[in-house]
């Protein structure tokens, strides 16, 4: 059994189709079909039950892909240590955060971790906590900052700072009084939010209904950046990390008389994963007591 084997049955059972996984491997059908029936003559079983309209796996092949699909992964991890570099020359790292982080801890860490090693590849993304989770898990990903909680049990989770959040506006905004704004007189502004999808937006609505007020939600955007140009240009207000305002200008945050609770934000990673060079030296720079992000 070859490697190539591995790849041709987890894209058959991944596709439910010959055609399909074989364009998305750039091989014949045939070649596909060919070495599928190798690796099957090989075990002494069939993978995938052919006569239906769609193909599907057996109970052997389902029985099977776990492992293949495990074995892959090592198999990825390996190659990755073989051509790390410890001297940090060149390597790679796959990065996550939750969108909120992407307006204020993005830029000064990657700019920062960019110029001590220019070298290394950086790949980064921003997703919802559970999808950043379920990369961790699949090996997808090497490092996640996302906020503490309940997290899946592949995933190991290390605590990076606290953050806070704020109500914020634009100069726009009528100018308030002095006094820190009470839990009804939130309840008067209108608000542009994340969409409900996400986790600072979940946290938002509990600290409502915590203070027992319906927010008057003018705009949902699923872009923290679309919000930020919302609110600094126009009337609206929002709730959003506290650092966001320090880092973008034309905000100004509104005292609240009972702001919202402060949140845990966590480092995450796979249980167990093999640690690049790069990966410790990320994690070395996020935990580092220096850190600018420590200071939110």
């Amino acid at each position: 059994m070859l490697l190539r084997h591995i790849r041709y049955l987890l894209a058959v059972a991944e596709h439910c189709n010959f055609t399909r996984a074989a364009e998305a491997l750039h091989v014949s059908q045939p070649t596909l079909s060919q070495q599928i029936k190798q690796l099957e003559v090989s075990l002494g079983a069939p993978l995938f039950d052919r006569s239906g309209r769609s193909v599907r796996l057996t109970d052997a092949g389902q029985a099977y892909v776990v492992y293949a699909r495990r074995a892959l992964q090592d198999l990825e991890a390996a190659k990755r240590a073989m051509h790390d570099v410890q001297d940090m020359s060149r390597g790679a790292l796959r990065l996550a955060l939750t969108p909120t982080f992407s307006a204020y801890l993005t830029g000064p860490v990657l700019s920062r971790f960019n110029q001590r090693y220019p070298g290394i590849s950086l790949s980064i993304e921003d997703m919802t906590q559970d999808r950043l989770e379920a990369a961790l898990a699949e090996d997808r990903l090497d490092l996640g900052v996302a906020f503490a909680g309940e997290h899946l049990a592949e995933v190991e989770a290390q605590a990076l700072f606290t953050e806070t959040l704020s109500l914020m506006v634009g100069s726009q905004s009528p100018e308030q009084g002095a006094e820190p704004l009470s839990a009804e007189a939130l309840g008067r502004q209108s608000l542009v939010l994340l969409s409900a999808d996400f986790a600072t937006r979940q946290h938002i609505d509990l600290y409502c209904r915590q203070q027992g007020i319906a927010p008057r939600i003018a705009i949902e955007a699923h872009s923290v950046s679309a919000i930020v140009e919302i609110v600094r240009r126009g009337p609206l207000a929002t709730l959003l990390p506290s650092a966001i305002a320090r880092e973008q200008p034309g905000l100004r945050v509104l005292a609240l008389a009972s702001p919202p609770a402060p949140r845990q934000v966590v480092l995450l990673e796979r249980k167990g994963a093999y640690r690049s060079a790069a990966c410790h030296a990320f994690r070395q720079m996020l935990l580092a007591p220096d850190q600018g992000a420590a200071s939110h």
